[in-house]
């Protein structure tokens, strides 16, 4: 029944689309991110070969969220499926103090791309839940974060396992592609 209600709902009052691409370095929790958000339960992942593409609805706006691969030798097909993007999720693994500045060196490379020039930047502070993480002040000092000029960011401690901080993060970058608060 709700389905129902749900697609006559959209096709009374559609909803408009936009594109979220889900970079960051490998283990930093991408995967385990969008599902949490499509799915709403924690979903047993791998290493992602490629990119996962699933659909968000989040107060009647669509996203289509692709997930993109980061191990070292996928990073640079990162671009391929930049066009046509309106956010960019970079989630960071806020344990990881060793390889904040490789994230920091893709982040920059990415907002130099002429297919972002007017997407937003989010950055997930993924794992606050485990000991020694960084807070998301350490990492938008790490990131360089205030360095960014031409894009709105947002910064947002979450954790991907409980969903803490997710739709946070996703009310942001709604209201930042839309232009208005989300109802």
């Amino acid at each position: 029944m709700g389905a129902m209600i749900s697609r006559f709902w959209f096709m009374l009052f559609p909803a408009k689309e936009y594109k979220i691409v889900v970079v960051g370095l490998d283990n930093a929790g991408k995967t385990t991110t969008l599902y949490k958000l499509h799915l709403g339960e924690v979903v047993t992942t791998h290493p992602t070969v490629g990119s996962n593409v699933e659909e968000l609805v989040y107060k009647n706006i669509r996203f289509e969220v692709w997930d993109l691969g980061g191990q070292e030798r996928l990073r640079t097909s990162w671009a391929t499926y930049y066009r046509g993007t309106h956010a960019i999720i970079a989630v960071i693994d806020s344990t990881d103090r060793a390889r904040i500045s490789i994230m920091k060196d893709e982040l920059f490379r990415l907002l130099g791309h002429e297919d972002l020039q007017h997407s937003v930047i989010l950055v997930f502070a993924n794992k606050q839940d485990l000991k020694d993480a960084m807070t998301p002040a350490e990492i938008t000092d790490a990131l360089s974060l205030h360095s960014i000029k031409n894009h709105d960011w947002h910064i947002q401690a979450c954790c991907a396992l409980t969903g803490e901080g997710l739709y946070d993060g996703l009310g942001w970058i709604a209201q930042r592609v839309t232009g208005k608060t989300p109802s």
